[in-house]
Order: structure tokens, then sequence, then C-alpha cells
């Protein structure tokens, strides 16, 4: 079948007040106020640490943060979107993001909060259908001097380029400003119904823009022969694809031998998170996840590189330098969520280019970004074998020797809740019905008189997700945030071939849930309450020039519903945390991250806190009040002398907004 490309790309876009004024409208260049600060990448700088070395907001003022301004975004878009995950950019004085259910473009002064423009993009069907879709998490921002664009991808997978002043489509670029990513793939897929998407924002270094892939979320892939999510390179000017890293690798390709049964009918292996490069050494490197399925490997038996790995690709040629995998044959979701952090830092005399990876199972893997080799031991352990037929099972994993996990793996007695006796005891009832064991223990099929499947800890979606860590480049310590919550896991024999081709699935949720005593399959809870004990949400601080935690403390206020539950009144109970999807902010003295989530504060308010903690020793310093809990990881910059932080935040029934806080006047 054949498409018609140049049809396809002539989808309408929309710029108000760019559009609509009587002239062009465009942003009025401004004076740059000495001490002005900008945020040119989504993690501020290409090495993702999500660092800035301002001062001026500091554990003696925080608490003192005001308002500047806020950014309602419930009117981007056919309806409101609640969970904006974009860490805006500052250009000279304006805020770029993504916002809105229509994943819109805008631009704000990043002063007042004035609307400067705003470029919409309707894709009809294509973005109904897409896998991935809402508000997205950002722009990115190219220039050589003179020509300033915005490069986002849209929710039906078209790569677009803004010019920043005016919000209007760069015609030369791709067709009519946009290039539509379901071509040029190395494979034919529908324009319109085809799996294959993304949500976060593409990696623009030097003269290269880099794109990833996404597919539907979920355990139960529909088909295991589903779009391949190859990796891209493309010329910021042009909109002409530079090169192409297959993350499956083709017949005659470095990796193909550590697939038993070849890669013909195998899809996914996207890279869904941010991406990280070091333009001195002209790298790039691709978090890949799964191959299909992302819980099952029947049809993918071996290693399968590159699944679940980091690639360092060559920025000018997409050539792969090196790989390390770090999970062999997954078959528990831990694909790579977020960026890599790179530091260089001084271990034992040596200055060392490092790259450390966070993850869903709560390793921070160290490796040298020159080389792919680990800073310190990495051995391969024996980890269990599960009883699903069919399937493959890797004898051995990676497990870092430092820094250790810095949250909960596997599940065991010990993990689980303990506010008094009854209710340790009465989840030790629960465990009863489950399979367990230390990380990387797989899930078991389906037992109705046995063993209901298997508790896992980290749940699928980590430890730590898309949101990723921070780091202080002056320090070498690194700062991530995580969440402890257990999950299950069980196979069970398909029997509808319209819901999956696999011969055995995931099974989340039954249509008729068992139950044995008090306990139904799936609820993981003790009278409503956590089955894990706390923290259930934590910041740890990791130290790269020893491998060792420096601090850890729990991230969020104790929930209502644990604070007022009856099975708890009378206790003093410790600050519980959270879970969630937060990242930090690292300034010069201040580690700084919102809640991802609301609570009662003592004056009856409903809201969640932004807080500040120490970066030395972990001492939360200050907090002030958001009205919903954080949904996109917090920034910085310096305007006309004064710091600002900027958080998206939504949820519940709370819309989602852009909160803007600054230092008070003078």
């Amino acid at each position: 079948m054949k498409f018609n490309r140049r049809a396809l790309l002539a989808l309408p876009p929309l710029t108000w007040l760019a559009a609509h004024a009587p002239a062009l409208a465009q942003i009025t260049p401004r004076k740059r106020a000495p001490g002005d600060t900008d945020w040119l990448h989504y993690a501020n700088d290409p090495g993702s640490t999500r660092y800035a070395p301002l001062d001026q907001v500091t554990a003696e003022n925080f608490n003192a943060l005001e308002v500047a301004w806020t950014f309602r975004t419930d009117k981007l878009g056919a309806r409101a979107d609640y969970q904006l995950e974009a860490t805006p950019l500052v250009v000279n004085g304006v805020i770029y993001s993504t916002a809105g259910s229509r994943r819109d473009v805008i631009a704000l002064d990043a002063e007042t909060g004035e609307l400067l423009w705003v470029h919409r993009e309707d894709e009809g069907d294509r973005a109904r259908k897409a896998p991935r879709t809402l508000s997205g998490r950002g722009v990115s921002y190219w220039t050589d001097g003179t020509d300033e664009r915005l490069l986002y991808v849209t929710i039906g997978y078209r790569l677009i380029a803004l010019d920043a002043k005016t919000g209007q489509r760069i015609p030369g670029f791709g067709v009519d400003g946009a290039v539509d990513l379901k071509t040029d793939f190395d494979q034919e897929i529908d324009p319109v119904d085809s799996d294959v998407g993304l949500n976060s924002t593409p990696l623009v270094v030097k003269n290269t823009v880099i794109v990833g892939a996404a597919h539907t979320a979920g355990n139960v892939p529909k088909t295991y022969d589903n779009v391949r999510g190859y990796v891209r390179g493309y010329d910021p000017v042009t909109g002409k694809r530079k090169w192409i890293f297959h993350t499956i690798p083709k017949k005659g390709e470095f990796g193909y031998d550590t697939w038993l049964d070849g890669t013909d009918k195998i899809g996914n292996a996207g890279m869904w998170c941010q991406i990280s490069a070091d333009p001195a050494l002209n790298l790039a490197y691709l978090g890949i996840e799964l191959p299909t399925g992302d819980v099952g490997g029947q049809y993918r038996r071996g290693n399968g590189l590159f699944g679940e790995s980091i690639v360092a690709v060559d920025l000018d040629t997409g050539e792969r330098k090196w790989h390390y995998q770090l999970v062999h044959h997954g078959l528990w979701d831990y694909d790579v969520p977020c960026a890599a952090i790179l530091l260089d830092v001084t271990i034992k005399g040596k200055l060392v280019k490092l790259l450390a990876q966070p993850t869903k199972q709560s390793f921070l893997y160290v490796l040298n970004r020159e080389t792919g080799k680990p800073v310190w031991p990495i051995p391969e352990r024996k980890v269990p074998k599960g009883d699903v037929p069919g399937e493959w099972y890797s004898p051995t994993q990676p497990i870092p020797s430092r820094p250790p996990a810095y949250d909960v793996q596997g599940v065991s007695a010990d993990d689980l809740i303990d506010f008094t006796p009854e209710l340790h005891a009465k989840a030790l009832e629960v465990m009863k019905n489950y399979h367990t064991g230390p990380l990387y223990t797989p899930a078991v099929v389906f037992e109705p008189e046995g063993k209901w499947g298997t508790l896992t800890a980290p749940n699928l979606t980590g430890g730590t997700n898309w949101p990723g860590g921070g780091a202080d480049p002056e320090t070498g310590v690194v700062y991530v945030y995580s969440k402890t919550v257990a999950d299950v896991m069980t196979e069970l024999k398909n029997s509808d071939t319209k819901l999956s081709d696999f011969a055995y699935i995931n099974v989340r949720g039954m249509p008729t849930a068992p139950k044995r005593g008090d306990h139904t399959y799936g609820m993981l809870t003790v009278e409503g309450l956590p089955l894990l004990k706390p923290p259930y949400g934590r910041i740890t601080a990791i130290d790269l020039k020893t491998g060792s935690h420096l601090w850890q403390v729990p991230h969020g206020e104790t929930p209502d519903a644990i604070r007022n539950h009856p099975k708890l009144k009378g206790m003093t109970l410790p600050k519980t945390g959270r879970p969630g999807n937060v990242g930090p902010l690292v300034t010069k003295t201040l580690v700084i991250c919102g809640e991802p989530g609301v609570f009662t504060l003592p004056d009856g308010r409903r809201g969640a806190m932004l807080c500040a903690y120490d970066k030395a020793t972990g001492e939360q310093k200050g907090a002030v009040y958001m009205p919903a809990g954080q949904t996109g990881a917090p920034m910085t910059y310096m305007l006309n002398g004064r710091q600002h932080i900027a958080i998206a935040v939504g949820g519940g029934n709370y819309p989602a907004e852009l909160i803007v806080f600054r230092v008070p006047a003078a």
C-alpha cells in the first residue's frame, strides 16, 4: 500500500496571535539583564543533571517564596489536561512548553506569564488513535546564533519545527515545517492506526535532532509483531533524516545473534525516555525499552539486544560505539525509564567521565561513558527461573556491587507493613497467596488452589520512572526519587486471540477476581493500608566519588487515608512519603522537589508542598503550598535580578497548570 506523504503532512496548523494579528506577530527582542539565565534543555544541559548553580533561593527564604504567576492549560485542547508532564525551557526571558490535551506549544513572558503565542496542530484520527496522548514533556531548542527554532513531536507522531519568535512552522523544514515520523522508518506502517508515538522531547545537540519511539503502555500487547521503535537522527535545518539505529537488529547486524529465533516478528524496543548526550565525545546515550512484550518473552528467546540497554551512538552517523545491557531478556517491564546523568567525577585521584543511569529496579548503574565499562564491578548473579510454558529465562542478571540499591527490591516478611503486630500478621497472610523472592523473581502461572502469582517490588513502573534524577556536577552527587510499591505478576493461558496473539498473558486484573479468606487477588493492601511498610516515596543522595549513599529521606507528607486510618488512631506516625512519579531540581545548596499528591494541611486546605532539602544532609529546610501535586519536573532561572522556580502541577479534579514562584522583592 502506498501513502500520499504530502497529503498526510498537510494537516492544518493554527497559531493564534501569530496567525490572527494584522501583521505577523513576533516576540520583541528584550534587553538581557545582568545575571539572567536560560534553561535550554529538558534537564538544563545535554548531560541531564537538572542542575543550576543559583543561590538566591536559600534555606532561609524558601518558605517566603511568592507565586509570581500561574498559567492554566484547561482551555488548550478540546478537553482539560490533568497531567502536564512538561519541563519548560527559558530562552532570553521567554518560556516555551507544550501544554493542553492537543499538545499545543506556548510561548509565555517569563516575568509575567503573559501568553505571547500558541501553536496548535489538528491531526484528527491520527491523534485520536495515537498510543501516547496529552501534553507531552516539552519542546527542544536549536539555534545557529541567528535562527532560533523549537522542535517537538506531536501526538500523531510528527516532528514539527517552529520559529521561536512567531510560533509559525518553518517552511524549509521537512514538508511545510513537518516531518512525518511514520515514514522513512525502515518499515511499512499505517499512517493513522499504527502503534507508535512519543511523549518525550527530541534531543537537540549540535546539528542533530534525535527522536525516539513509544508504543501502547500495558503488559498485554496485542501482537508480538508490533511496530519497531527504531531511533532516528535528523538535520535541524532541513528535517532530512541523517541516520537510523535499529534497536532490534536485522540479520547481519551487530547483536542479531542474541536472538535465538531471529527478529522478523518482534516489535517495540523503542526509546520512550529522555536522552542525554556528550557533545565533546560526540555521543548520544540511548535508553532502549523491552521488545514485545514487557513481561512475556515467549517469542524472543535469548538475551535480545538491544532490549533494556544503554547504547552510545555517534551524533552524526548513529553508529553504535558501545552498549551495556542492564537486564537480559527482561520479563519485569524494567525498561530504561529516563535519561542517563553525565558527570565528570574524580575517583581515587583520577577524573572519570561517568554515566549514571537511574532505573525502575532502583539500581543506579554507573558506567564510564567513553567506553561503557562499569566503574565498579557489576557481576552476573544467578536469578530464579519461572514456570511459564515456552518461556526462556536468563540464568543470570547483572547486579551492581555499588552503589547499593536505593529502594526495596523483592518482597520478604521484613518489607511488610508493621505499624502494629495485627497488621503485620494480616500482611503475612496476604503474602502466603503469592510466590516471593529477590529482585528478578519472574511471574508464575496462576494456580487457583495454589500460588496466584509473584509479588514484586519495585512495581512495574519503578522505583524511578520518566522524570529521572538530578545531580551536582561540582560535587559528583546524584539525587534520585523512588517509590516503594508492590505489584503482582501472574501469567495465564490466553483464550482470546482478539485480545493478544501471545499464548500466555500477564493478568493484572481478572473478570472475577478470586478470593481466599479475607484477601482478593491483586489487592495488595491490609485493612486498606499499603502492603509494604513506608517510606512509600523517598529521595536518595548518592556520592559517585565513592559509590555510597550520603542520605535518604521520605519525600511527601503522610496521605490522609493513612494519617486518619482507624487502625492507627492515637499513634504517632513517621512521615511516610508518598508514591508517584516526580523528579528533583538541584541548585547551589538545595534539592527541590514537589509532592506527587495532595493531603489536608493543618489550616484545612487540600494541596501539596514544594519541598526544599539541604543538599549536604537531606534535612528539610522549607516548603511552599501548591494547589495540586507535581506532574512535571521543576526548573529554575534568573530574570531581572530574581530567581524563579517553575513547576507543572495537576491531578484529581484540578486541571493542569504551570506555577512560577520567585523570591520576594528586596
